[in-house]
């Protein structure tokens, strides 16, 4: 296979019948030896961990298709901890779109005098430039129509597509006793333009509470699979 991206945390091939290979990676972001999903460089090595992110992926892609949103998911293979997806591009150099439930992180640093940590928020989605230099900058709709990242009908579907997969994933955590702040994806479009949800569903991208405590992620991936 034609190796196409070697990323932090999965590398990237392509599949002779048009399609890609994601080969998820037991690498981890952080700093000093200790896992920290908001690093950008890799930080440490946690074996089974590239396996309970495929896992994760695999149970929310496969619920998220079934409702009839439109995802990059194709198959996957345990076995090898891989994972088949159609071809997609992004948005620019790599957007990411989060959605908010809940006043925490970034979002209080930002707007703290207005709000206080940990009210409701109704669902609230932004989306940012992926630039580690420049911390990863918010950008408005307004934007990336006027940059040509996207058109306004493309930043609709984003926007629709976020707050119904956040639900579905939301209600999910809330049947095993967790409580979801806030979540991010990444999304691309098809040659078509028609927008899909790209990557991956981890416990690392996810902000989860479980009886007012925040769970790391590494902790979540457990109490997800807990039988």
């Amino acid at each position: 296979m034609e190796l196409l991206y070697t990323g932090k945390t999965k590398n990237v091939y392509a599949l002779e019948n048009g399609n890609c290979l994601l080969k998820f990676k037991d690498d981890c972001t952080g700093k000093d030896g200790v896992f920290d999903p908001g690093e950008n460089s890799v930080g440490l090595t946690i074996e089974g961990v590239g396996d309970v992110n495929l896992r994760m992926s695999i149970y929310f892609f496969e619920k998220i298709n079934a409702a009839g949103i439109r995802t990059h998911y194709v198959s996957a293979d345990l076995k090898n901890t891989t994972m088949e997806v159609r071809r997609a591009r992004v948005f620019g150099h790599g957007l990411e779109v989060i959605c908010r439930y809940k006043a925490v992180g970034s979002f209080i640093r930002r707007y703290g005098e207005y709000i206080e940590t940990g009210a409701d928020l109704p669902a609230y989605v932004e989306t940012t430039f992926k630039n580690d230099e420049k911390g990863d900058p918010l950008v408005t709709k307004d934007a990336l129509v006027a940059l040509g990242v996207m058109t306004a009908g493309q930043y609709d579907d984003i926007k629709a597509q976020t707050q119904k997969i956040t639900k579905i994933v939301a209600d999910d955590l809330k049947e095993k006793g967790l409580v979801l702040y806030d979540i991010k994806f990444e999304f691309g479009y098809d040659e078509d333009g028609n927008v899909m949800l790209i990557d991956e569903i981890a416990s690392g991208n996810m902000r989860v509470y479980k009886d007012g405590e925040y769970v790391d992620p590494m902790t979540l991936s457990k109490l997800f699979f807990a039988k």
